[in-house]
């Protein structure tokens, strides 16, 4: 299984991004999706995460109402919109694939080489 996450970049505070997520190697649409981030210094961190068709996503608090999860699974591609940022979502995110959607980092299987996001205040 191979993840690439792009997308990622430098921004200003309130600025968008969208970053993409291509899964090879095994069937995806089968597969739950997930994001992660991590900040230098801190853990690794729930992001979103989405499920096989689409029809149930998950959100960290942190991100409710300015991040969107989605999928195509005719693409492989899993994505992640990213609104309004703020300084403090700064960090490497990582996508996940596993078995369902889950905001459990241990239960995803496969894990991508991450994206930077920096954003400017």
């Amino acid at each position: 299984v191979q993840l690439q996450a792009s997308g990622g970049g430098l921004v200003q505070a309130g600025g968008s991004l969208r970053l993409s997520c291509a899964a090879s190697g095994r069937t995806f649409s089968s597969y739950g999706m997930g994001w992660f981030r991590q900040a230098p210094g801190k853990e690794r961190e729930f992001v979103a995460a989405i499920s096989w068709n689409g029809g149930v996503k998950y959100y960290a608090n942190s991100v409710k109402g300015r991040f969107t999860i989605s999928r195509d699974n005719g693409k492989n591609t899993v994505y992640l919109q990213v609104n309004s940022l703020k300084p403090e979502d700064t960090a490497v995110y990582y996508c996940a694939q596993g078995n369902g959607a889950t905001t459990r980092p241990d239960l995803y299987d496969a894990w991508g080489q991450g994206t930077l996001v920096t954003v400017s205040s």
